[in-house]
């Protein structure tokens, strides 16, 4: 059963399965939530739901996830099921006013093969201020056979006339249990991976099951060596990292792995739940930090930080911000005048 398949969300999907066996459903949905939580997988779920070819209890809205109809929206090529993304050859990626015009014209038409055509807008704040224009008129005067499923990670930038015609539905990230071991399930992984994927995620589930897990393991290790007592008690090492990692454009990325880092080393020192730690593989590293590291210091650092992920579009040198808080992250572990911990 394919609703069953999602981690999660149970509240927004028992919502979906009271409408559709109250015959209730509305004409067109906003789900909202952060990005990559399961917002798409949901609203495809919903289409395979009211294609489905197999019948399903009346008790329980849902779809068997293999006859034809269902794996062609999963597919993308069931002739009543529309997806319409951003345009991504764009600079900024943009949803287009002919995208919309495209869309009115497909469902002027009856469904060829269910009792309804079914739209997905993904990425829906991205609508122009045209294309959003446009759907609004067909919000407004909806075809019955249509249905309307708005994806968002920041409703706020949708016009508020659009939204006041959706139904809106939040969807919040699935707890780490749940994602963990949907990572041991489907990615058959063993803990200490689950758990370093899922708080690296933050919840977004659907990264969580695609990243490249051997990648974005050197990348860890790449920042740890950059914390390593050897490399932080030279200066010159500090240096020559800082304009390596700047030259190739690697700056940002590598201020957000030394961000969690030093977030792990103050959980460490304030007593805190070591299941919240990231670098809970480095624990004993963490440990002899956070012998002679100063918290006020560290808290300073990762406001700093974050300003400077902030200012990260605005033409910031980032090389220069590498460099100055690699050297304050040298002296709030008080490696300036003692060197390498115990």
């Amino acid at each position: 059963m394919p609703f069953h398949d999602i981690t999660g969300h149970e509240r927004p999907i028992a919502s979906i399965k009271a409408a559709l066996s109250h015959g209730r459903l509305a004409h067109a949905y906003l789900f909202h939530g952060e990005a990559h939580i399961g917002k798409a997988l949901t609203a495809m779920r919903l289409a395979q739901a009211l294609n489905c070819e197999r019948p399903y209890p009346a008790d329980d809205q849902d779809s068997c996830g293999l006859c034809r109809s269902c794996v062609q929206i999963i597919a993308r090529t069931h002739p009543d099921f529309v997806v319409i993304e951003p345009d991504q050859e764009l600079a900024v990626p943009q949803i287009k006013i002919e995208q919309v015009r495209d869309l009115e014209q497909q469902f002027i038409y009856r469904p060829l093969m269910g009792e309804r055509k079914i739209c997905l807008i993904d990425d829906a704040d991205r609508l122009t201020i045209g294309a959003a224009n446009a759907l609004l008129k067909t919000l407004e005067e909806p075809p019955g056979h249509g249905l309307f499923i708005l994806i968002s990670s920041r409703p706020q930038a949708l016009p508020i006339t659009i939204r006041s015609r959706c139904q809106s539905l939040r969807f919040s990230p699935p707890a780490h249990t749940q994602i963990e071991a949907a990572l041991i399930l489907k990615r058959e992984l063993p803990p200490s991976d689950t758990h370093f994927l899922t708080l690296f995620t933050e919840g977004r589930i659907g990264e969580a099951l695609t990243l490249d897990l051997e990648s974005l393991r050197a990348r860890q290790r790449e920042c740890l060596d950059l914390v390593a007592p050897a490399a932080l008690t030279s200066i010159t090492n500090i240096l020559t990292s800082a304009e390596s990692l700047a030259k190739a454009d690697r700056g940002v990325e590598v201020l957000t792995w030394l961000r969690r880092w030093i977030r792990d080393l103050v959980i460490v020192l304030v007593g805190g739940d070591r299941e919240h730690l990231l670098h809970l593989d480095e624990i004993e590293q963490l440990h002899r930090y956070a012998r002679q590291a100063d918290v006020g210091s560290l808290l300073d650092l990762l406001n700093e930080i974050e300003r400077t992920e902030q200012q990260a579009t605005r033409h910031l040198n980032v090389h220069m911000a590498l460099e100055t808080i690699l050297l304050r992250l040298r002296d709030a572990l008080g490696l300036a005048q003692t060197g390498a911990p115990a």
